[in-house]
């Protein structure tokens, strides 16, 4: 025992010395000689202002002055406004940060995503109760730092990467029965509301449906705790926060419906609801069968559907968001050839590298890229469903029966 706790100890500090030499690497070779980060540093000088200088981060003059830590001066109609759209309590998150200089901040802050990346393949592989081979393993290591979706929200320091992992561990955490850890993690997840506004509601209907109270009890709890908070520091930030959203849609690119819709077909707002409205339908019908007439041997099909729906059809949305995409996508991978594991891995790695590379507009990525893999996803789920249906579930536990009905 005494020789188990020293391996596991040594295990412990060399990934710890791993870790700090990943940031101090990143630091001189990146951060230092090339400041970026841009996503990451709209909300880190958010929370410095806020927290160190009082100042309301959806205030014009924060919004100036993020602009000028970016751009050198604020910015000008042509240059992206970067200005803070996050819920307030967004801003707890980062509060450990705002006292360090941004090049160690950001060198620290990349790191982490990579092992936000890491850690959510090591857990969907335990919730899939997927066992690659070794040198599977190791490509899907690399792969998943590399492909496109995962290493553009790593080089824009995203912090859509942390709540991919939170949802992750939500699913990985009900499915241990640990549910108050569950919670926590799904009310963490509001911090970037495009990302789960689909999710928390259906899982807090599934586990109200099966008995899981602790769950629903814990993630009010919790999510009425950082409103809270969020008024008590500043009560009229709802109102900033919407005005905020409102300027949103003008300077970013619409929902993968949108770009289908008005976009490539040229059809006007009617055809975008329409479409939005037939895919809610389907969600609503997948929650029915699930919920309502106790088909619990579909809940994991019903749990990937509103991921990708999510992505299809939130006003807003960011590619570095489809890395939520793997957990459908490894549901296939586990049951495909060799061969087609590394063929279907090798074509999401080269395919949306080059399709950003020829299409990019000077330093922006074009809006075509958002549209392909959502879709994609959404065909593979529709006519694989059946598949998923007749797995053995990944969220169910043990002592729960399939396909109870009531």
């Amino acid at each position: 025992m005494k020789h188990e706790r020293a391996q596991w100890a040594l295990i412990a500090v060399l990934m710890v010395g791993l870790l700090l030499g990943n940031v101090v690497a990143t630091h001189d070779l990146l951060t230092e000689p090339y400041p970026g980060h841009n996503d990451f540093l709209t909300i880190w000088e958010a929370a410095r202002l806020f927290w160190q200088q009082g100042l309301d981060p959806y205030s014009p003059t924060a919004t100036a002055e993020i602009q000028t830590r970016i751009y050198g001066h604020p910015a000008r109609p042509n240059e992206f406004p970067n200005a803070y759209a996050y819920p307030l309590y967004t801003l707890f998150v980062l509060w450990p940060l705002t006292p360090f200089d941004y090049p160690w901040v950001s060198a620290f802050w990349m790191v982490l995503l990579e092992v936000c990346i890491v850690a959510a393949l090591l857990f969907q592989l335990a919730l899939y109760r997927w066992k690659p081979r070794p040198l599977m393993l190791a490509w899907l290591l690399i792969w998943m730092l590399l492909h496109y979706y995962a290493a553009r929200g790593i080089i824009l320091g995203q912090i859509s990467h942390t709540v991919y992992l939170a949802q992750v561990l939500v699913l990985w955490a009900l499915w241990r029965r640990w549910d108050t850890l569950a919670a926590l993690l799904t009310a963490y997840t509001t911090i970037k509301p495009q990302m789960s506004f689909l999710l928390v509601p259906l899982l807090l209907l599934w586990a109200a449906r099966t008995g899981r109270w602790r769950f629903v009890g814990v993630f009010l709890g919790a999510w009425a705790a950082l409103m809270m908070a969020s008024f008590a520091l500043l009560p009229d930030w709802m109102a900033g926060w919407w005005e905020q959203l409102r300027a949103y849609p003008s300077y970013t690119v619409g929902s993968p419906v949108s770009i289908l819709t008005r976009t490539y077909l040229g059809l006007g707002a009617w055809a975008e609801w329409g479409v939005d409205a037939a895919l809610w339908t389907l969600l609503a019908w997948t929650w029915y069968v699930v919920l309502w007439r106790g088909r619990r041997e579909r809940l994991d099909w019903a749990l990937a559907l509103a991921l990708v729906l999510t992505h299809l059809t939130a006003p807003r949305t960011a590619t570095p968001h489809f890395v939520v995409f793997t957990l459908p996508l490894f549901f296939y991978l586990k049951r495909w050839s060799a061969r087609w594991e590394v063929a279907v891995t090798l074509a999401l790695l080269i395919v949306p590298w080059v399709h950003f590379l020829l299409t990019i507009q000077g330093d922006v990525e074009h809006f075509s890229v958002h549209a392909p893999y959502p879709w994609l996803m959404l065909a593979l789920l529709w006519w694989g469903r059946r598949q998923w249906w007749e797995a053995e579930p990944a969220l169910l536990p043990p002592s729960e029966p399939q396909g109870a009905r009531t």
